[in-house]
């Protein structure tokens, strides 16, 4: 019976999933958003969670359990110094699973693993202007006023 046992094995053995949901929690703070199995991303969002949970408590303490998980300098100075200040004010819920369908491979289901205030653009923050869409067509609204203007000189 199953009482009391929570996670996926994923098929791996214990050593080959803590080292998994590391690499996945690294590359999620590395690059703000990563593309997996739903099902790993399942796996790997409470492990980042608290992650990000430790770097908001910011105490040595808490960056040596981090550095223990993560295993690299500098993945745990990114977390504690621009991640976690991003998440201060808010008590949980810093990622987000978002659904994509199907890989054609094998069907299995992927998923985006990211964080809540990731902007696909590359800026990760809103700024007053909107959003980085926004900017983006006014650039692309502008751009044909501009080249008309030199064509005709």
């Amino acid at each position: 019976m199953r009482h009391q046992r929570s996670g996926k094995k994923l098929g791996r053995d214990s050593a080959h999933r803590k080292a998994l949901f590391a690499n996945l929690t690294s590359s999620l703070i590395e690059h703000g958003r990563i593309r997996t199995t739903e099902t790993k991303a399942k796996a790997v969002r409470p492990i980042a969670e608290k992650m990000i949970t430790l770097g908001r408590e910011g105490s040595i303490h808490s960056r040596r359990q981090a550095l223990a998980y993560l295993r690299t300098q500098e993945i745990v100075h990114k977390l504690f110094s621009e991640i976690a200040p991003r998440f201060a004010d808010r008590p949980g819920g810093y990622t987000r699973i978002v659904k994509l369908g199907p890989r054609q491979g094998d069907s299995a289901p992927m998923a985006y693993l990211e964080f809540v205030d990731y902007v696909p653009g590359g800026e990760e923050h809103e700024t007053e202007s909107g959003s980085s869409r926004g900017r983006l067509r006014r650039r692309r609204a502008e751009q044909p006023a501009e080249q008309a203007e030199a064509t005709a000189s």
